[in-house]
């Protein structure tokens, strides 16, 4: 009998893996999309004083290795898909990765080439895979963010599926197999892959739901594409501008604000976050990959363009039905975004908004260590609009 996929199937709880907290941050994410306790223990053991990114890296892969030898599919897709998400661009082993990464989540979740669409866009092509539900209620367009692979999310997928939904999620530009394969940049303009995913599949009213950036790009595509009749921010994330620059120090934000309102030409900025960069694992990361999300040669050219990923300016065309998550103690989304958020959206068709907990285990970005709740929420919201 073929598993029916529900919110139980996913952990609840956040836990103190690793001392960095960026770092903490990302195992608790692939504990979460795995359920596996076994994975749980095993990071928990890499925690290290001296880690690097490299010998994270090198951990990773050994414990892939061994689950794939152990026969434990998900478990050794997870430590392929960890090893691989703090390799750089330019590492040849990154895309290996990620290529077996893909396969063995696929495998492990019985997604088949039926279920998977190359899309042509622009000069590339999008990633996209449909489920059907037997009974469907209605379709949900499922929008991911900053730095995920569409796959990584297919348990919720299937749980969105399986509660009586026809699913279609991708990757768009910056995102996935047109980022890694096609080396498309990100664009602020989300309406335009969004229009090619819903032309392809016919679908003409659809739930679409933005995960983390994707919780900014879902408004930018609601605004103009009216076949989105329901929005979802989960999380909200009104400015990947502030996003970034809330993980620097106030003296730098500062120099930031002066050479943009100079327009200079950020050689001050690159030498001070480049050392920065040396200092702080979490600064490293975000900035590197915001840069080859972006399709930026420098971090300053990165925090310029993060200024375009802003709602304000279309938050007033949007008018359909709309929730928007938060969490608490959200360490990339400072929780004040939430009521400006809110207050941008006047001309929504109907406003919800909820506030998730650390009593809830839910305080985190985009609802980390209560997923069940946050996708119990949006259910519960789309039986009560639609």
């Amino acid at each position: 009998m073929k598993k029916k996929w529900t919110t139980k199937d996913f952990p609840v709880g956040i836990y103190q893996l690793n001392h960095d907290l960026s770092v903490n941050f990302q195992m608790n994410r692939f504990y979460n999309w795995s359920n596996d306790d076994v994975l749980l223990e095993q990071m928990k053991s890499l925690d290290k004083a001296d880690q690097t990114y490299s010998s994270l890296i090198n951990d990773f892969k050994e414990l892939g290795n061994k689950a794939l030898a152990d026969n434990q599919t998900l478990r050794a897709a997870m430590y392929f898909r960890a090893a691989e998400f703090y390799l750089p661009e330019s590492d040849p082993a990154k895309q290996k990765l990620r290529e077996k990464f893909i396969e063995l989540s696929n495998k492990f979740y019985q997604i088949d080439d039926k279920q998977h669409f190359l899309i042509p866009y622009e000069d590339g092509e999008l990633s996209a895979y449909q489920l059907i539900s037997p009974s469907p209620r209605g379709t949900i367009l499922f929008i991911n963010g900053f730095d995920g692979y569409i796959e990584e999310l297919t348990k919720m997928m299937l749980v969105y599926r399986d509660a009586g939904y026809n699913v279609i999620y991708f990757d768009g530009p910056g995102q996935g197999h047109a980022l890694e394969k096609n080396k498309m940049p990100l664009t602020s303009q989300w309406e335009k892959p969004v229009k090619v995913i819903l032309d392809y599949f016919n679908a003409t009213e659809v739930t679409a739901i933005g995960m983390s950036l994707g919780g900014n790009l879902v408004l930018h595509a609601a605004a103009f594409e009216k076949r989105i009749k329901r929005v979802v921010c989960f999380d909200i994330l009104p400015s990947l501008f502030n996003c970034v620059t809330r993980q620097l120090p106030e003296s730098l934000k500062k120099q930031i604000s002066t050479d943009l309102e100079k327009n200079e030409n950020g050689t001050a900025i690159n030498a001070a976050l480049n050392d920065l960069m040396q200092q702080s694992l979490m600064v490293q990361w975000a900035i590197q990959q915001g840069m080859h999300v972006l399709g930026t040669k420098t971090p300053y050219d990165f925090i310029k363009q993060a200024l375009t990923y802003d709602t304000n300016e279309i938050s007033a065309l949007v008018n359909q039905d709309v929730l928007l998550l938060a969490g608490q103690d959200d360490h990339y989304v400072a929780l004040d975004q939430l009521p400006l958020q809110m207050s941008t959206l006047s001309n929504a068709h109907s406003l919800t908004a909820r506030i998730f907990t650390d009593k809830e285990a839910a305080a985190n970005h985009c609802q980390l260590g209560n997923l069940g709740l946050a996708i119990s929420t949006i259910l519960n919201w789309l039986n009560q609009v639609q």
